[in-house]
């Protein structure tokens, strides 16, 4: 997501800093740091000492597919967001983002509405996600800025781990393996990555504040999912819907109400299943054939 959200923000009004850990590729459009946020207690404070910034768009979190949902680290991001967010405030800073996730509503619901929609957190990632809205909301009415807190649904697109569900169907095929799936009745909201991260720099750029869905409003089967990445591959595909058990507690719908993002943001989505299925299956292609 952070790919994807830096080139829209150097087009706006903005002069961009990305904060990694990591060595990696450059950023076209930004000014890189160096900063362990996660292991160093003081390098949140020396960073925005040092930057200044007057917005922050706080993205990185554990997400590593089958560990991020039990993972301690869900904890070490939690007190090292704080501190991002003790010294953001600190230096003066006047506009937060953070990125929430879907799994901190009772999904029992289906349609996940804003303030109406309980929150009740099932797993360790959804509860300190959680726990970080609830601090952010209170710190913002002590430190005095604004911040609002992106409920992100099911993204997908390039560049997302390839071992989830999108990515994971066109390697299958691509290699001339089985892909072994539950039985693909499952409904979810999945929004392209692009939406997402125009989403979060339009919200960024407003003065709406608190909790805001950011995803479609539609639902769709994880087996349309599926069959529309082999159609667009066009070739043999053995998809075995069924051979893989699905959790007896998964909800069977987990959606976005999206009247907040569309009213109060006034952002919709552009990109169609189809559309994204397309661009994310061949990025992938791409990227098995070299």
């Amino acid at each position: 997501m952070g790919r994807a959200v830096v080139p829209l923000l150097a087009d706006a009004p903005y002069e961009v800093h990305v904060v990694r850990h990591s060595r990696a590729a450059a950023v076209p459009g930004a000014r890189e740091h160096r900063a362990d946020l996660l292991g160093d207690p003081h390098a949140a404070e020396a960073l925005v000492e040092a930057v200044a910034p007057s917005h922050l768009l706080h993205l990185a979190w554990y997400t590593e597919p089958g560990r991020y949902w039990t993972s301690g680290l869900n904890l070490d991001w939690l007190a090292a967001s704080a501190r991002l967010l003790r010294a953001f405030a600190a230096a003066g800073g006047r506009r937060a983002v953070l990125v929430g996730t879907c799994a901190e509503y009772d999904l029992t619901d289906g349609t996940c509405v804003e303030g109406v929609t309980p929150l009740r957190p099932t797993t360790l990632y959804g509860a300190a996600k959680n726990a970080l809205q609830e601090v952010s909301a209170a710190h913002t009415g002590v430190a005095g800025y604004s911040a609002a807190w992106a409920r992100l649904f099911f993204a997908y697109g390039p560049g997302e781990p390839p071992e989830r569900l999108v990515p994971a169907t066109v390697r299958g095929i691509l290699a001339g393996q089985s892909v072994e799936l539950s039985h693909g009745r499952q409904l979810r909201d999945f929004v392209f990555v692009e939406d997402v991260a125009a989403a979060l720099v339009k919200l960024l750029g407003s003065e709406v504040e608190g909790a805001v869905n950011i995803g479609t409003g539609q639902a769709v089967s994880l087996r349309d999912v599926v069959e529309a990445i082999a159609e667009r591959l066009g070739q043999p595909a053995d998809l075995r819907f069924g051979a893989r058990p699905a959790d007896p507690n998964e909800p069977p719908l987990i959606v976005a109400d999206t009247t907040r993002l569309r009213d109060e943001v006034g952002f919709a989505p552009a990109v169609s299943l189809a559309e994204g299925i397309d661009r994310a299956a061949g990025w992938w292609r791409e990227r098995v054939s070299s």
